[in-house]
């Protein structure tokens, strides 16, 4: 019997749906899934279920499943992060050759990622931290894919990831390599923080338009902004999620106001701190999900305090959409600064246009935005560098000005609006008050201050008490 060309292991959601797509696709595939609990079966069902594909092969014994799999094998975890990885690796480690690769396929912490690669590294194993895309749907129709660890271990496996990924609007695969050892699993880290700020922006307009619309008036908005610059998946699923229903009811006013995270949104926001990048916007969305998890202690507090609901007129809609406009300009300007620096720390080299055009299908996070970001990034370092951009945030401020004042007056929070209008208040203003934090900070600790027009390598000390 031949060999499959590519192995995977785990078949959750993700992995049974990879699966399906590399074998519609022509691979021939090896799939492992433990048989413990309510997995006993697992294997078993999904070759019954689709015993139409006759490239796949299930095993449930790991030595059987490595022996099936040709040399160099090539095999993809799709297990979930933390400790369940390092115990796969110890599993099968001692089952591969010289050459041949692991791919960890999960949302891995990137630093767990370098420690990994290193590791293996030493047994002449190749390893790939790829960070994965676009859910079930983009797992099993194409997703974005963000390998990292070195050129020469993604040249061996490029032909199959970018068969199963998605294509761009020139029918290039999304997916490329990203840099070395964690790089991979860093910018699907930031990716997610940059959907947390989007997904918190779309709630937040629903917040306030919800004052005086229905469903159905909020949707068809949505709908219409899918059509302009504005297009993304995010604006897409949410007009349709909008008009959902479960007979007379819609779904949406059925469910719980406690939004859960699984901890990505976090890492952005403390490598953020670690690197001095301010991705407040990130930062701001995750916590706005804290919040929100806090259910029981908001209605108690929501007794205790005597509030109304003036339900006030609310800008019009054209204020509304520069307002959002504005918003993620600055959360993807944030979250590709963090990129940039992150990549020059680690010395990743990470390509800002050539991520950008991977992220443009097949991810959470694609959108018409991000295809004009893959053209900008071949040109600029940065976002706030573009003419055009910096004319559309400057002519846009009055317009988010007013739609956070009208927020305060509605009293709705506006955790990611506000967080955008204020980084752009004080990124473009020439003197903030900082001077003061030098000086208190010299006061109690003696940690000397800078002046204005004296070179940067000069520092003072004040007595200040009389």
């Amino acid at each position: 019997m031949s060999k499959s060309q590519f192995g995977i292991i785990g078949l959750g959601v993700m992995g049974k749906s990879l699966s399906l797509n590399g074998a519609e696709k022509g691979i021939k595939l090896s799939v492992y899934n433990r048989i413990e609990g309510d997995e006993a079966s697992i294997v078993h069902d999904f070759i019954t279920e689709h015993e139409n594909l006759k490239n796949i092969l299930g095993f449930s014994n790991m030595e059987a499943f490595v022996s099936s799999i040709e040399q160099p094998r090539k095999i993809l975890m799709m297990v979930k992060a933390g400790p369940v990885v390092d115990a796969v690796i110890n599993q099968i480690s001692d089952l591969l050759d010289a050459n041949d690769m692991l791919i960890d396929g999960g949302n891995s912490h990137f630093l767990d990622t370098q420690k990994r690669y290193a590791k293996l590294q030493k047994k002449q194993i190749h390893y790939i931290g790829c960070g994965v895309s676009g859910g079930e749907e983009g797992a099993r129709k194409g997703p974005s894919l963000m390998p990292g660890g070195n050129q020469e271990s993604y040249k061996l496996v490029a032909p199959i990831l970018e068969m199963i990924a998605a294509k761009d609007k020139n029918n290039n695969p999304c997916c490329g390599f990203i840099g070395t050892d964690g790089a991979g699993h860093f910018v699907k880290m930031i990716h997610n923080g940059i959907e947390y700020s989007e997904m918190q922006l779309l709630a937040e307009l629903y917040a306030m338009m919800s004052l005086h619309m229905t469903n159905e008036a909020i949707s068809a908005v949505f709908t219409n902004w899918n059509k302009t610059d504005l297009s993304s998946y995010l604006l897409e699923i949410t007009a349709e999620i909008l008009l959902k229903k479960e007979g007379d009811q819609y779904i949406i006013d059925s469910i719980l106001d406690k939004a859960g995270n699984k901890g990505t949104g976090c890492w952005s926001s403390k490598t953020a701190l670690d690197l001095g990048v301010p991705t407040t916007m990130m930062t701001s969305a995750v916590f706005a999900r804290y919040v929100s998890s806090f259910k029981e202690k908001r209605v108690a507090l929501s007794n205790l305090v005597a509030t109304k609901t003036l339900k006030l007129e609310i800008p019009d809609m054209s204020i509304i959409e520069k307002a959002y406009r504005f918003a993620r300009i600055i959360n993807h300007h944030q979250g590709f600064q963090l990129i940039q620096e992150a990549s020059k720390e680690h010395q990743w080299n990470i390509n800002l246009s050539e991520l950008a055009r991977i992220w443009t299908n097949g991810c959470i996070i694609r959108s018409e935005l991000m295809q004009q970001l893959s053209g900008l990034f071949k040109l600029q370092q940065a976002i706030f560098e573009d003419e055009a951009i910096l004319k559309i945030l400057s002519n846009s401020e009055l317009a988010i000005s007013e739609f956070i004042q009208s927020a305060i007056k509605n009293r709705i929070a506006l955790d990611t609006f506000w967080s955008a209008h204020n980084y752009w208040i004080s990124m473009t203003t020439e003197r903030l008050p900082a001077h003061l934090i030098q000086a208190q900070r010299d006061y109690f600790g003696a940690h000397t201050y800078q002046k204005i027009d004296v070179p940067a390598s000069q520092f003072f000390h004040t007595n200040w008490q009389r």
